[in-house]
């Protein structure tokens, strides 16, 4: 450690609130399944060694040691449980930041989905939050971390009890890496028996390529350094001789996740390209899926040296596949950037997606209830294949999974078609917020009058993908918000004998009043139990235009249409109103609000809605 390192002092830093709370939550909450820990601390020390080693293909300075490993020390007599690695250590500040801060996910989501778990799922939470180095304070009164960076002389030891603040003090290190020291609770002393940490090894981390050695105390006193690990990549196995045990136990460990995996794909590729793959499609959707990065996370590996987990090996909607690709076609001193142009790299993308493109097609074929399960947790992702993935977009359209008016089961768009009326050309659908609102929509009333199924999209990309996709089978698609037209062709399966209203003198009515409010009124068809419906002819339709101006994309001012039902009371008495020759600004007004709140859409002025509702309802027409 250099003179400059001694001379200074120790500094106290407070945790955050958001790790303060954090921190309180494990340790009270999650006691049920506490080896978690170690997996983590030794995930980290694996991912400290990688780094070290991939840095050093380019700096000899930071070149591992020979007998590179992770070593766990348990020491009965101090109730200490040490964790030493020869990683690339971390600086001062990266002390701080690390081990001070906390990722992205909150603590306000994590204390929710708590308390909303069963107590036998709770311990699954550490590994959904990646809260993985704070799991230590679930069986520590107190953790030390001292760590050297390689290429650094200076070494600094970060220390906390987990109650709202750290230190971080001056320290020495005779060769760069990390030691974390756990001083051990008074209930955590299995901890602390070589044979329990053996088995937690075996359980969590028998795969991490680097040696994990263990200490033992021998009958005599003495101790010894055992290997704890097989240290064998599992990928490079032959898959006869792995068990599903050991794939599930993989899968948990390279996603963070504790479900089972739906399907496991495993294969060695061999020809111009060769390369080994062990992928995973998980059966549950992580806690906060919906909003991590969009960018795929499998690892790649170079003859068993991980590289990056940003070599986008699969296509952006397929960010849901976990796993791992190992291949010797590329150099092991390959850059991020340098992987973005290789065609080997191309290569291998293409042979992976086709992969895991027969694979969700073959599930998908199966129709049993774990496809639609898998759909359910993962069809809003794979949907944006549909909008941005030309090569596959008719195939992803041929699995994909949907719910319609037809029954409440998911379908296809082969079933839909399989059930289109004589005369129906058209496949039609209508996007909305949610499935619930959906149901319940005006927009469906003539459409379910005819008996003509509608598929109901309500994840957010079902605003977009239907006008890239634009047909199935040679059959459009076509939103019922456009579709005013088309159910003329169709007789009605509920007989309705109510007379409508001449409504010649109302509409221009309406028009005057409205104004540019509207871009037109007119007369429908479609309704059969609301009175009103503002529909848009040409251009993105309403559920569009909503996500457009959520995104914060400028979105020109476009009046609906304004559709009224000539069979409704309140048509009828508006009509006759106005043949009376007697005003009807305020229902107007008060006719359109109504027709935004059906489709979800802001009121411009809330407040003059109310009022004008207000007293209407006091007025003549309430009696």
């Amino acid at each position: 450690m250099s003179e400059t390192n001694t001379q200074k002092t120790a500094e106290k830093h407070e945790f955050s609130a958001e790790v303060g709370r954090l921190l309180d939550l494990v340790v009270h909450a999650l006691y049920s399944d506490r080896e978690i820990f170690l997996r983590e601390l030794v995930a980290n020390a694996a991912d400290a060694t990688d780094k070290r080693r991939f840095e050093a293909l380019t700096d000899s300075a930071l070149a591992l040691p020979e007998n590179a490993s992770i070593r766990i020390n348990p020491d009965k007599s101090q109730k200490e449980l040490t964790i030493s690695d020869d990683g690339v250590g971390m600086t001062h500040d990266e002390l701080a930041q690390n081990l001070g801060t906390i990722a992205r996910s909150g603590t306000r989501a994590f204390g929710e989905k708590l308390n909303a778990a069963k107590p036998e799922d709770r311990p699954s939470l550490i590994g959904q939050f990646g809260v993985g180095f704070y799991a230590a304070f679930m069986v520590a009164d107190r953790v030390d971390v001292t760590s050297r960076k390689a290429g650094s002389d200076e070494a600094w030891t970060w220390s906390s009890d987990g109650k709202g603040a750290f230190t971080l003090s001056p320290a020495s290190r005779s060769t760069p890496g990390t030691d974390i020291v756990l001083h051990m609770k008074d209930d955590a002393d299995d901890f602390l028996d070589s044979w329990r940490l053996r088995s937690i090894i075996r359980k969590w981390a028998d795969h991490i390529s680097w040696p994990i050695t263990l200490r033992e105390t021998k009958e005599d006193g003495t101790t010894e350094d055992q290997a704890a690990n097989e240290g064998t990549a599992l990928w490079s196995k032959p898959k006869s001789e792995i068990t599903p045990e050991q794939y599930a136990e993989f899968y948990r460990h390279i996603s963070h996740a504790f479900d089972e995996p739906y399907a496991t794909l495993h294969w060695r590729a061999e020809g111009v390209t060769e390369f080994t793959a062990l992928l995973f499609l998980p059966s549950a959707r992580p806690f906060d899926f919906m909003e991590q990065s969009r960018e795929s996370r499998i690892h790649l590996h170079v003859r068993r040296m991980f590289i990056t987990d940003e070599a986008e090996l699969v296509p952006n909607w397929m960010r849901f596949v976990q796993g791992v690709v190992d291949t010797e076609d590329l150099p092991l001193n390959v850059s991020r950037e340098m992987l973005q142009a290789t065609p080997v790299l191309a290569r291998i993308r293409k042979a992976v997606t086709k992969r895991v493109m027969t694979e969700i097609s073959k599930r998908a074929k199966e129709a049993d209830s774990g496809f639609n399960t898998f759909w359910e947790n993962f069809g809003a992702v794979i949907k944006e294949g549909l909008w941005e993935d030309a090569e596959h977009r008719t195939e992803i359209a041929g699995f994909a999974r949907f719910h319609s008016t037809y029954s409440d089961d998911l379908i296809t768009l082969d079933d839909y078609i399989s059930r289109m009326k004589d005369g129906q050309d058209a496949i039609y659908y209508l996007t909305g917020d949610s499935l619930d609102a959906l149901k319940s929509s005006a927009q469906l009333e003539g459409f379910r009058a005819r008996g003509v199924e509608v598929l109901l999209l309500s994840d957010p990309v079902d605003g977009f993908w239907p006008e890239r996709l634009s047909s199935y089978q040679d059959k459009p698609l076509r939103s019922v918000t456009h579709s005013h037209g088309d159910l003329e062709k169709f007789e009605s399966v509920e007989a309705d004998t109510t007379e409508a209203a001449d409504v010649e003198k109302l509409v221009p009515a309406l028009k005057d009043v409205l104004g540019d409010q509207v871009k037109d009124v007119r007369s429908t068809v479609r309704l059969t139990g609301s009175a009103v419906v503002i529909t848009s002819d040409g251009g993105p339709d309403l559920t569009m235009q909503r996500l457009m101006r959520r995104s914060g994309q400028a979105m020109p001012a476009m009046p609906p249409i304004l559709e009224i039902n000539p069979k409704h009371p309140l048509i009828k008495a508006l009509a006759e109103r106005v043949t009376k020759g007697e005003g009807i600004k305020d229902y107007a007004s008060v006719l359109l609000d109504l027709a935004r709140v059906q489709e979800g859409e802001p009121l411009p002025d809330p407040t003059g809605f109310g009022r004008s509702l207000a007293t209407l309802l006091a007025g003549p027409a309430a009696e």
